[in-house]
């Protein structure tokens, strides 16, 4: 047997956690079959113990179910993951950075409470911005990056559930390239596991995986990454403004009180650790029944009154649309399929105003002689 037909065998073996096998992640360094011994070197990466001990159980359970195998013998290098200088310190809590230097402007898109629709108003509202800045001869210029580990549906939601992304270097320098879908890049945790496969992690896995997605992504050239966060003010949050210098962030809530509430929780941690608010948008403000009637099903003016409790501005409001939400499971987000539309017109504006906060917030930065937020960012 080969040494290709011995690594072709062992893509069975996956990486704990992910659908992606250990030889398409470059783990297997060597592989032999001499006189019926298996002989099998594996590099990992991981300040994890468990994991080595159970790649190298299930690395010798595949060969050994190989008739031709009477012996196996592997060898397991482990090195600790490397932590990018300043890491620990944190980005917008007064560390050095470390992200992405073609990313002009960094935005998360968060909300404290689920069930707000933050992942359908991010979908939507990237493909809203990639529009606009297409039509100013900046194609290809938006990304999104899924943050939300437990649930993602970004996947679903703009038209990529099921698809896998590829891989660019070799061993420990390799990076993941996003997927591209409505002029939007997307990384996303549903393009790394089955559909059938619960994420268990505590938080320093949650950490490691929004620092790989921020610096082992080939974002490419960006004039706006949007981070969808899950809800709640926890780790996955922390990570982020630890990895990434954000320029601001944007809070979704719907208008009444239960969501509100928690939408300022969550305003007062971004402040706290020094990511300036860009603004509040309020998600589900009103229904237009068939005859043109508006119902307010979840009350009024919270948007606006979270805004002023944290001294931001309203971004704008999107009322309740069926369409979105049906688009959203098929696939194909409304401000792509219907660009003209009601829906489509509400994100708009919105992608256009926070375009305008961005580059007026960079154009104060530089006319103060500092240096912007949102120049170029060194790896």
């Amino acid at each position: 047997m080969t040494p290709e037909a011995l690594k072709e065998h062992l893509k069975q073996v996956k990486y704990p956690g992910f659908s992606r096998d250990i030889v398409s992640f470059g783990l297997v360094k060597a592989a032999a079959l001499i006189e019926g011994t298996a002989r099998v070197a594996l590099s990992i990466t991981t300040a994890d113990p468990k994991i080595p001990l159970h790649l190298k159980r299930e690395v010798e359970n595949c060969l050994r179910a190989l008739p031709e195998v009477k012996d196996v013998v592997i060898d397991v290098a482990v090195s600790a993951p490397k932590v990018a200088p300043g890491a620990a310190a944190g980005g917008n809590l007064g560390g050095n950075n470390a992200a992405p230097k073609t990313i002009r402007h960094a935005v998360a898109i968060a909300s404290g409470k689920g069930g707000v629709g933050k992942s359908t108003f991010s979908v939507n509202l990237a493909v809203a911005a990639a529009a606009h800045l297409a039509r100013l001869g900046r194609p290809g210029r938006v990304g999104l990056m899924d943050c939300d580990i437990y649930g993602p549906s970004v996947p679903l939601m703009i038209g990529l559930h099921g698809e896998r992304p590829g891989v660019v270097g070799p061993g420990e320098a390799s990076r993941l390239i996003p997927l591209e879908a409505h002029g939007v890049k997307v990384m996303s945790m549903g393009f790394l596991i089955d559909d059938n496969t619960p994420v268990v992690w505590r938080g320093p896995m949650i950490m490691k995986t929004v620092q790989q997605f921020v610096q082992n992504v080939e974002w490419g050239p960006l004039d706006l990454l949007l981070v969808d966060l899950p809800p709640g003010t926890g780790d996955a949050q922390l990570s982020l403004v630890q990895t990434l210098p954000l320029d601001g962030a944007v809070l979704v809530t719907t208008p009444q009180p239960a969501a509100t509430q928690v939408a300022r929780k969550g305003g007062l941690m971004f402040q706290k650790v020094n990511v300036p608010l860009l603004g509040v948008v309020e998600n589900m403000s009103w229904f237009t029944d068939p005859a043109g009637l508006r119902h307010a099903l979840f009350g009024e003016g919270g948007g606006q009154q979270t805004a002023d409790s944290l001294g931001t501005a309203l971004l704008g409001q999107v009322p309740l649309i069926p369409e979105v939400r049906a688009a959203g499971d098929a696939g194909a987000p409304l401000v792509a399929s219907e660009p003209l539309g009601e829906a489509a017109n509400h994100f708009t504006a919105i992608a256009v105003e926070l375009l305008a906060r961005l580059e007026k917030k960079s154009a104060a930065a530089a006319s103060a002689g500092k240096d912007p937020a949102s120049g170029p960012r060194v790896i």
